[in-house]
């Protein structure tokens, strides 16, 4: 990964919430899933932002849906997670799990015992 392929801690969010909801989620799916997981209050708008960044950098794809949602409106732009997405999160989850081997022997950490859930 070079330097200007860095994922930003949002970004991953956005990754790990388009792999948990799934393929063709829509940008409003992803929030949802990154504020169920997170608890954290994210802006809409940050999430269309990040996922266009991400699209820039080939590891997701966009597409229009194929109908309108039920009871009218607008056909939705869909998001799906690219194998170069997929990738880049099973290396950092590598990575992090490498540094966490290490650093459990850390005496702070292992007075908190076992992995927090």
């Amino acid at each position: 990964m070079g330097k200007g392929d860095h994922l930003g801690e949002f970004e991953q969010l956005i990754l790990l919430a388009l792999a948990t909801v799934g393929d063709e989620a829509s940008g409003r799916q992803v929030h949802e899933e990154i504020a169920r997981a997170t608890g954290r209050d994210v802006a809409v708008t940050a999430v269309y932002v990040t996922l266009n960044r991400l699209i820039k950098k080939g590891h997701i794809s966009a597409g229009m849906g194929t109908s309108p949602p039920p009871g009218g409106g607008r056909v939705k732009k869909l998001f799906r997670l690219e194998a170069a997405g997929a990738a880049a999160l099973r290396q950092l989850r590598d990575r992090f799990d490498l540094m966490w081997k290490g650093a459990e022997s850390h005496p702070q950490l292992r007075a908190l015992g076992g992995r927090q859930q």
